[in-house]
């Protein structure tokens, strides 16, 4: 089969769309942990999204070159981390807050690729992080809860997930299937869940309707549509500009968590989180944006 290339445009209204749908996964993801284990949920959840997706594009991964397939393992043992660490935050704080604190991820990207490139980051980066810090604090620190252990674990998933975004930015431009290897990430990330939830935990079946209806929304629309398309909508696309499309995820899920279920909305998550957002969009914003705003020049 054929590599999917996407214009500029096309990728991005793709991506913006797979991240609204991954954002709803908060709601439905709290729903189930309710009384289900998190590597239970997760095997369940990427293992019938994977079962789905291979009966609907079985030709497609039966012509899968092993470049494709061992893009996409890598990219399900990256993800598989992320998720591990993300729904262990969510299990222990609230859906916004745990959005809000994994998606600095769109920071610590630029971050990382002045690592690995050898040269210090701008200055707007440096002033990004600093709004991320601040919009952190104000999230954490004098809350009931202070930093705690969820908050660790939301940080964790940011940054397994700003290594997972580079993974994919490397791999999906390397003239793979980039369809069949999220396919093949599905499948990889529904396997080392289902073997870890038996070793770990008591594995079962949803027991209620609200529980197959969150899975059953969850392999579909977070998963089957969420997870396999990203590695095709970010083929045409860069790691920076798909860093900043993550920044619709914690509006998304904080809006979902207040409406459905009755999260608290107070002055601190308004702030909070306004501020982790003014972070992300600063670190993608243009260089003659950038000169316009009145901040002191020795950070720009």
């Amino acid at each position: 089969m054929k590599a999917i290339h996407l214009s500029r445009r096309s990728a991005e209204l793709l991506l913006a769309a797979v991240i609204i749908a991954r954002a709803t996964s908060n709601l439905f993801s709290k729903l189930v942990l309710e009384g289900m284990g998190i590597f239970n949920l997760l095997g369940l959840r990427f293992s019938l999204a994977f079962a789905l997706l291979s009966i609907l594009f079985f030709r497609r991964l039966k012509s899968a070159e092993i470049k494709t397939i061992s893009a996409g393992a890598v990219m399900g043992g990256i993800y598989f981390l992320v998720m591990t660490a993300d729904l262990n935050g969510l299990k222990r704080m609230s859906s916004g807050n745990a959005a809000f604190l994994c998606n600095t991820a769109i920071v610590i990207v630029p971050l990382l690729q002045a690592v690995i490139k050898k040269h210090l980051p701008r200055g707007k980066v440096i002033l990004s992080v600093i709004f991320c810090i601040f919009g952190v604090g104000v999230l954490t620190i004098g809350s009931r809860m202070g930093f705690g252990l969820g908050e660790c674990f939301s940080l964790l998933a940011a940054f397994l997930y700003a290594c997972a975004i580079l993974t994919t930015d490397r791999l999906t431009h390397g003239g793979i299937d980039t369809l069949a290897a999220g396919i093949v990430q599905v499948g990889v990330i529904g396997f080392l869940s289902l073997a870890t939830s038996f070793l770990t935990e008591m594995p079962r079946l949803p027991h209620s309707g609200t529980e197959w209806f969150g899975i059953g929304m969850l392999a579909l629309v977070c998963t089957g549509f969420g997870f396999t398309l990203q590695p095709v909508a970010q083929s045409g696309t860069t790691a920076e500009r798909a860093g900043m499309f993550c920044a619709l995820n914690p509006m998304v899920a904080a809006m979902l968590g207040i409406v459905f279920l009755h999260e608290p909305f107070t002055v601190r998550t308004v702030v909070g989180g306004l501020l982790i957002l003014a972070g992300i969009l600063l670190a993608e914003l243009p260089d003659q944006v950038i000169r316009k705003i009145p901040f002191p020049r020795f950070l720009l």
